[in-house]
């Protein structure tokens, strides 16, 4: 394998250029310097604030496999340790096609989640090679039942210390290949001969602008959720009140560079995964020490309202890995954009530690309910007449359990389908929550087999590949949760291979 060489002259050339340092990215790079190509990662952020969107998350991979068994050999010690008492049941591929689709109402492309779903199968154990380290999810997606650690919702391992890890552990693995990671590159434009893309135009650390030729440009650069105007063009107005979750170097304008390159929009321009969110949390974008310990993902086991006391959402509609990604904007469309989670002495031991004994967060706890509602700005007697109206709905004849689909339900409007509780028991936990956009759904339009950016005529753009959020098609309105990384992963090998062949 050749050395990736240096880029810094008038007419400098490489095999690879990889636009963007997150997970997709990096893979790209990783699977280009197997090939023996050279490599240049281009990088927005400082090196300090680098990692897009990918440092920002939990590091949760959905993939099919065979349960616990099947996924031990490639897990830490520490889950090895624990696997005795652990219920980890198989995910099966069929499954991960069904959520896709359910989750999607069909409107995902075949072809590209065939592809996802089939590349998804080894991914793993391609990135175990690469460097990335294995764990088990016990932190976020298990209860305990009878002894023993019950996994839900088909989404079971993550990386050792989460996106922050994997960034570590990715950047480690491609430095020491030979990847050459050029920090604060702005790419301002594409160079092109004909219809082909041929290099890039950045400008570095200094400002100076630079002109990098090379045979591939793959494209790793995210969505456009941290651009304001952008999602109000898109998403709508409402958005602009939206907290900005992770990288606030994902702001489009390489979507802009590509489809000013002829390269097709695709996917579902009009939304977005977002997520409820500290509201205390800033807005400007993600937390880079809590990172993902600012989400609020254990309201299956509450109730959420809005300031007048009202519950708006089915918080029991299915596991929160399946409805956390459009809870979000659900937030974003009551009353001052603000909602509350709501929990008593008996649903607080079930809360997510990582992210509701996390510190600082935005907390209120009170013996009564109408004091909890003053000190969190919501009425009181909305609030009250509310509860009282979902614990008489609750069928207490259905065992509650969070590991399982329990229907243990409360009829009322809209209704709880799983794991009601009455919040009768006090003292009251309430955590005020806002809409947290991550990533945005609406991308570019690739080949599913090498992912290489495709016309509105459905026609190769020679030289020019994308990968990660800014591949559209796939998610639209909601997706499974941690099939984001996997995605990211899956097409960015692939992206990385054809470019180094190109």
């Amino acid at each position: 394998m050749k050395e990736s060489t240096g880029h810094s002259g008038p007419d400098a050339e490489v095999d690879v250029i990889v636009v963007g340092a997150g997970n997709a990215g990096l893979c790209a790079a990783h699977a280009a310097r197997e090939k023996g190509a050279s490599v240049v990662v281009l990088e927005k952020a400082a090196a300090e604030t680098a990692g897009g969107n990918t440092y920002y998350t939990a590091g949760a991979f959905r993939v099919p496999h065979g349960g616990r068994d099947d996924l031990l050999p490639l897990v830490d010690e520490e889950s090895r340790a624990r696997a005795p008492r652990t219920v980890l049941p198989p995910y099966t591929t069929d499954e991960f096609h069904r959520d896709l689709a359910r989750l999607t109402d069909g409107r995902n492309d075949p072809e590209l989640s065939a592809a996802l779903v089939e590349g998804s199968k080894d991914i793993l154990a391609w990135l175990a090679r690469h460097g990335i380290r294995w764990q088990l999810l016990y932190d976020r997606q298990t209860y305990l039942r009878d002894g023993q650690w019950v996994f839900f919702g088909g989404l079971n391992v993550g990386t050792v210390d989460g996106g922050k890890g994997l960034i570590a552990q990715h950047t480690g693995a491609a430095t020491a290949s030979g990847v050459a990671i050029e920090y604060e590159a702005r790419v301002v434009d594409l160079l092109r001969e004909g219809e082909a893309v041929t290099g890039v135009v950045y400008t570095d650390a200094e400002g100076a602008e630079r002109r990098l030729r090379a045979r591939s440009v793959v494209l790793a650069a995210g969505g456009f959720q941290a651009s304001v105007e952008r999602r109000v063009r898109y998403l709508g107005e409402k958005w602009s009140h939206a907290l900005l979750r992770g990288n606030p170097a994902s702001t489009g304008e390489i979507l802009d560079l590509a489809l000013a390159a002829g390269a097709a929009p695709y996917g579902d321009w009009s939304t977005c995964h977002s997520v409820q969110w500290d509201a205390g949390a800033a807005s400007e974008g993600g937390e880079r020490e809590l990172t993902n310990q600012l989400t609020r993902q254990s309201y299956p086991v509450g109730i959420v309202v809005n300031a007048e006391g009202r519950r708006f959402i089915d918080e029991g509609a299915d596991f929160r890995n399946y409805t956390y990604a459009k809870y979000g904007r659900e937030v974003l469309e009551q009353p001052g954009h603000i909602a509350f989670q709501i929990f008593d002495s008996k649903s607080r031991p079930l809360l997510r530690t990582l992210e509701y004994d996390s510190s600082p967060i935005t907390e209120f706890v009170a013996d009564s309910l109408e004091e909890l509602a003053t000190a969190m700005g919501i009425d009181p007697k909305g609030l009250r007449e509310e509860t009282e109206r979902f614990n008489e709905a609750i069928d207490t004849s259905r065992p509650f359990d969070p590991s399982v689909k329990d229907e243990r339900r409360a009829d009322v409007i809209p209704p709880k389908s799983h794991w009601a509780l009455e919040l009768n028991s006090p003292p009251f936990y309430g955590y005020p929550v806002r809409c947290g956009i991550t990533f945005t759904f609406g991308g570019l339009r690739i080949d599913p087999d090498s992912a290489r950016v495709l016309t509105e005529e459905a026609a190769v753009i020679p030289g020019l590949f994308a990968a990660g959020e800014l591949v559209g098609g796939v998610f639209w309105g909601n997706y499974p949760g941690g099939s984001g990384l996997t995605l990211g992963s899956v097409f960015g090998r692939r992206a990385g291979y054809a470019a180094a062949g190109s």
